[in-house]
């Protein structure tokens, strides 16, 4: 039986310095959320597009849902240059920073509504380099733990989701109030100026990136090897084309056998299942909230103020406390507490709905979801950091991470239009976001007992 540690040791693990690297590293993946979810979804709005136009714009978050079909080209392939002077992880991140940067420039010189399918194919470019990049960042994050720290392991969780909700949220606040900024003034393309300005802030986290420590990493390359070379075995004589299959079955294979393996398959299919089905409701809920945010009359300063200001606060706060029931109780009671608050604070936004414009209601409706938020985001990050092997890191996480992926971004896309088929009845729309949590948790309480992970 595990000794029970006080509340003072918990919060200690947090000191630590690689917290502050994985708080870098979680900012920088949280960053282009902001460019191509809250600023694509408000510039479209602004610019007059319908809501199932807006929707289905985020069909582009689909790429993060497939990631994991090129996380073992991420876990082998090197980048000439950068793999030798940066590491091999930090070497992709920059490439994919750099793909954004000039993405966005791209942006500032656009019109959306003459050019809407440049915009979105840019959105898309964004996209798939931020997936990329995510896959990186996630075993970089991961690699900075060693394998029997589990508590470490949930405080870094903890700390990687308070990195990117303030890469999403400060992220925002400066896109939200820099674009009303530049309305004020007049200048008529201000969505396009603030992408700039965005710009910039993507060069100042690459430089944070340098201070970053990639762990010298030469296990991982020998037992991939010793893979390659026993299915080599497998397929007989040795030659350059038995030698290539051999190459991309280890490469595409061997981290899925080897969760397999561990899990038993009826308990790693009920994992992939759950992991799919977790977080939809708040998808559908998320992917329409700044667009309910400005029908129901609120302006881009209020959003910025409560939406994301006040909202990073609370994540930050409950994201650390998320941290420490996740060391304290476990992941898996963690989850199931964060599920039953994702139910409640629906059921909030639907009073909002009902009601009408209320800054008080909307202040007590947004601090609340970014409580829920912190809860449920901590203890699946966990939860799947604790269950990839070391061999397949970044594949093996991207492999998780995508299928919870897949369950938001595919599915939610649709969520533009079932607003409209409601007719705008926005209340109706929250309440059917609330219901989509309770399949996951009976998923999620048929495995509890048989997830071999360090701490449930």
């Amino acid at each position: 039986m595990s000794k029970t540690i006080s509340w003072v040791d918990s919060l200690s693990v947090y000191k630590d310095i690689r917290m502050l690297r994985i708080l870098l590293l979680g900012s920088i993946s949280g960053f282009p959320w902001v460019l191509i979810a809250s600023s694509l979804s408000l510039w479209l709005k602004e610019e007059g597009l319908s809501r199932s136009t807006i929707g289905w714009a985020g069909l582009i978050f689909g790429v993060y849902a497939f990631n994991y079909l090129w996380a073992p080209i991420i876990d082998r392939i090197q980048i000439p240059l950068l793999t030798k002077k940066l590491g091999h992880r930090r070497g992709w991140i920059v490439l994919m920073q750099i793909i954004i940067l000039l993405s966005l420039i791209v942006w500032s010189v656009i019109n959306p509504t003459e050019n809407l399918a440049l915009l979105i194919s840019v959105g898309l470019i964004i996209a798939i380099a931020s997936a990329t990049q995510d896959i990186t960042v996630d075993a970089l994050r991961i690699e900075q733990i060693n394998e029997n720290e589990g508590k470490s392991m949930a405080a870094g969780a903890a700390m990687a989701v308070v990195g990117w909700w303030t890469g999403y949220k400060l992220g925002g606040v400066v896109a939200l109030f820099t674009a009303e900024y530049f309305e004020n003034l007049g200048i008529i393309d201000y969505w396009q100026a603030t992408f700039l300005i965005l710009g910039v802030l993507i060069i100042l986290m690459n430089i944070g990136l340098m201070f970053v420590h990639e762990p010298i990493e030469t296990d991982r390359q020998a037992k991939q090897k010793e893979t390659d070379e026993l299915i080599g075995r497998k397929l007989g004589s040795s030659n350059v084309i038995t030698n290539f299959i051999a190459y991309i079955t280890g490469t595409i294979g061997g981290p899925i056998i080897s969760f397999f393996r561990k899990n038993g398959f009826a308990i790693a299919a009920a994992i992939l299942g759950f992991v799919f089905l977790f977080k939809i409701g708040e998808a559908f809920m998320g992917r329409m909230s700044i667009v309910f945010y400005k029908e129901i009359g609120f302006s881009k300063g209020q959003i910025a103020l409560y939406s994301k200001g006040l909202g990073w606060i609370t994540t930050v706060v409950f994201t650390l406390l998320g941290g420490l029931m996740a060391m304290r109780a476990g992941t898996i009671k963690t989850m199931f507490f964060a599920g039953g608050l994702m139910a409640i604070t629906n059921i909030l936004f639907a009073v909002l709905a009902w009601t009408g414009k209320s800054e008080i209601l909307f202040a007590i409706a947004v601090i609340a979801d970014d409580i829920t938020a912190a809860f449920a985001t901590v203890a699946f990050v966990a939860f799947i950091s604790l269950l990839v092997d070391r061999t397949y890191t970044a594949t093996q996480y991207a492999l998780l991470a995508s299928i919870g992926t897949a369950g938001r971004t595919t599915l939610a896309s649709s969520s533009g239009a079932l607003v409209d088929w409601l007719n705008g009845n926005w209340g109706t729309f929250f309440i059917l976001t609330t219901i989509m949590v309770i399949p996951s948790l009976v998923c999620l309480w048929l495995i509890k007992d048989k997830i071999k992970i360090g701490a449930k």
